[in-house]
């Protein structure tokens, strides 16, 4: 089973204050790079895998979406999915991403925030979801980039600059990583680029965008904390295809 620390009560009530969680897509620099991926959600079958508090369920319903299907593994999150994120259109559901059972071509489009690096059973999840796509169908997700999984060494200024660096440490060496985020023993998996990449591609997925984050001039004017994702990014947003 997924680590499901989002049902701790400290993680949570750390969580809630983060500014994603507070003012939703509006708050996630990255939404407007990861809607650019998205097709035309109106009158697709969508699922969100991970789908925290359900702000892309809520956004997807609005822009006419036939139905959309929101898991968590989290009842905190899905509690709160239901109380601020309720639409017609939404059903939400408890489910674990290691051991779901998706049905056959049965959503037009698969989507996922910041959910997959918690996985540790990817290529069948993955696999997964590519039986639960319609032909032609859309695959968009963000994942942690894996140069920010990687164990890194002090950031240092190698020459007086101004400049931050950050070398990796362990880049190669695949698997599970514990770590502190917003709470001690927070478990995500570590994958190099060349095996996220080679996972679509086994489980039959065609890659239409790969899109290595990284924070605007503007946004790190409004929000200088994002100054150091220039550096190195945090994100990585796809887009693949049945």
């Amino acid at each position: 089973m997924t680590q499901n620390i989002y049902d701790d009560e400290a993680f949570f009530e750390g969580y809630s204050r983060l500014n994603r969680s507070v003012h939703g897509l509006d708050g996630a620099p990255e939404w407007p790079a990861l809607r650019a991926l998205l097709p035309d959600v109106r009158k697709l079958k969508v699922l969100d895998l991970g789908c925290g508090y359900g702000w892309f369920c809520r956004w997807a319903a609005e822009q006419g979406a036939a139905r959309v299907l929101g898991v968590d593994v989290a009842a905190k999150m899905l509690e709160r999915a239901a109380q601020s994120n309720a639409h017609p259109a939404i059903t939400y559901r408890r489910a674990d991403l290691e051991t779901i059972d998706l049905p056959e071509r049965a959503f037009d489009l698969i989507y996922s925030s910041l959910a997959l690096h918690y996985v540790e059973n990817l290529q069948t999840l993955m696999a997964s979801v590519h039986r639960a796509l319609v032909p032609g169908g859309s695959f968009v997700f963000s994942i942690e980039h894996p140069v920010f999984m990687a164990p890194r060494r002090p950031a240092f200024d190698v020459d007086g600059d101004g400049r931050t660096f950050w070398p990796l440490d362990g880049y190669q060496n695949e698997g599970r990583r514990v770590t502190h985020w917003l709470a001690d023993g927070v478990v995500k998996q570590h994958r190099t680029m060349g095996t996220l990449v080679n996972m679509l591609i086994d489980c039959g997925l065609v890659l239409r965008r790969l899109i290595e984050w990284g924070p605007t001039r503007e946004q790190v004017r409004a929000l200088p904390a994002l100054a150091e994702e220039v550096e190195r990014p945090m994100m990585l947003l796809v887009a693949a295809q049945r």
